[in-house]
């Protein structure tokens, strides 16, 4: 690993369940970079939200999170460590 890496929360909000599939498709295609990952179903809202914890360089969290955010019915920002 590189030592230009960070670490970041990509945080998601999924609104609209048929748009987990796609997600999970692009958390999958950047599993090597992904630390962990955890999902909770808040049915009162009938929304999920999903946090993921990555460490990697800082394009290719961008380019992640930015795949992720362009899918319909999710919303996504991330968060980076400072070093």
């Amino acid at each position: 690993m590189s030592e230009n890496t960070r670490v970041a929360v990509v945080s998601i909000i999924v609104e609209k369940p048929g748009c987990v599939d796609q997600i999970n498709g692009i958390l999958h295609a950047y599993s090597g970079c992904i630390i962990g990952r955890m999902g909770i179903p808040y049915r009162e809202k009938d929304i999920s939200i999903i946090s993921v914890v990555m460490d990697a360089e800082p394009d290719v969290i961008n380019q992640a999170s930015g795949k992720l955010g362009r899918i319909d019915g999710a919303t996504v920002k991330t968060a980076y460590s400072k070093s």
